[in-house]
């Protein structure tokens, strides 16, 4: 459906922040898309904490240039949350956006509100996961819920990023009616990812690994809600009851950095595994990492579409990750799922995996097969291209 109104429909998109990971990736890609011939894009988005790490060249990548809001941060503040607020309310009427699309649960809250307030005609949200489980207390949690489901009223458009992610938000939480409830899935600039690969030896070499060790991964923010002691954990299962034949080539990588990473240093020192758990930190070009690991993780006690995953499988490697959210969505016969918290399980199956180069390149090609097929940037851009569209037209039809 092309737009009638003989002007382009201009998108302002509105994040929390550009931090690394999925959400980052998506909002910059989406914003450079949807600036063409029959759109204008705008994100905003506020700063980055200390140790998340920054994601903004991403979106000098795609030529978009973020504006700004210093006071809007992942943090709860009344005073710097009423400041961002008023600040998305000055951004919006300058802009005067068709659409405000919010991402990610802060400026879910504020960026909507702001829209209601402003009369935007069409208001749509996207769930990243959720905070129902796993941040907050019960009763923060409970609160955080009904002020999700007021907000739904007014939404024109609610998007899930998975199907077991719609369940949740529809049926366990409650949040919308399943019909307001839209599942578009996350998509990816494949090409861009897997272009110029250094074969991982860049990262190998700096971990001085002989070329028959055996590189077992896990990328993300050190944060609660990511889980890695499990991580660590599983590493001192495999080294002190695996086979013997694994230990000496077993070696584990820990790729991120956050809050949690003098505590997780500390707990691998404990484990006595400092000699065989390497603390990465942030690496700015995936490019260069994936291709080293020989087998990827994830132990998340909560997540929406795991997005380490999904660049993991586009680069043919096998992943083993915990069964929650929508991880089952992307991990199904191309990988290899345990329950929360289980390190025995997830040791078993990173144990089978690592002696079996076979298993691993064949869950490898599957892997890479499903990503390719399902999670492209062309039909990201073409689903939201005809919601918009469906959105704006509905908003006329009910003048």
């Amino acid at each position: 459906m092309t737009n009638t109104r003989n002007k382009k429909t201009k998108i302002l998109r509105v994040i929390t922040r550009l931090n690394i990971g999925g959400p980052a990736i998506h909002v910059t890609l989406l914003t450079g898309m949807f600036n063409d011939g029959e759109f204008e894009s705008a994100l905003l988005c506020g700063s980055v904490s200390e140790r998340e790490g920054d994601m903004g060249y991403i979106a000098e990548d795609y030529g978009v240039k973020p504006l700004y809001i210093p006071q809007l941060t992942r943090e709860i503040s009344v005073f710097r949350d009423l400041a961002a607020f008023f600040s998305i309310i000055k951004h919006i009427k300058r802009y005067k956006p068709d659409i405000v699309h919010t991402h990610t649960a802060k400026a879910g809250t504020l960026g909507r509100i702001a829209a209601i307030l402003s009369r935007v005609p069409v208001i749509v949200h996207t769930f990243h996961g959720n905070v129902f489980q796993g941040y907050f207390s019960k009763r923060r949690t409970k609160l955080f819920i009904i002020i999700e489901r007021i907000l739904a009223r007014f939404t024109d458009c609610i998007i899930a990023i998975s199907p077991a992610q719609k369940e949740e938000i529809t049926k366990l939480y409650r949040i919308t009616r399943p019909d307001k409830c839209r599942v578009v899935r996350l998509g990816f600039d494949l090409e861009r990812l897997s272009g110029a690969l250094e074969n991982g030896r860049g990262l190998r070499d700096d971990l001085k690994l002989a070329e028959s060790d055996i590189l077992v991964g896990i990328i993300g923010r050190l944060t609660a809600i990511k889980n890695q002691k499990m991580f660590v954990d599983m590493a001192y299962h495999l080294i002190n009851t695996g086979e013997s034949r694994l230990k000496e080539r077993l070696k584990f990588a820990v790729i991120g950095d956050g809050e949690l990473r003098e505590e997780l240093l500390a707990y691998t020192r404990f484990r006595g595994l400092a000699k065989k758990i390497f603390f990465v930190g942030w690496a700015k070009d995936m490019r260069k990492v994936y291709p080293a690991l020989d087998i990827v993780t994830l132990t998340s006690s909560n997540e929406g579409t795991p997005v380490t995953l999904i660049e993991a499988m586009s680069f043919s490697k096998p992943v083993v990750a915990t069964d929650t959210g929508g991880i089952k969505d992307t991990v199904r016969e191309n990988g290899i799922l345990v329950k929360k918290d289980d390190y025995k399980s997830m040791a078993h199956a990173v144990s089978e995996l690592a002696v079996s180069r076979e298993k691993r390149e064949s869950l490898g090609r599957l892997g890479r097969d499903f990503v390719r097929a399902t999670y492209s940037k062309e039909r990201l851009y073409s689903e939201f291209r005809q919601l918009y569209n469906d959105l704006e037209k509905q908003k006329r039809r009910t003048k």
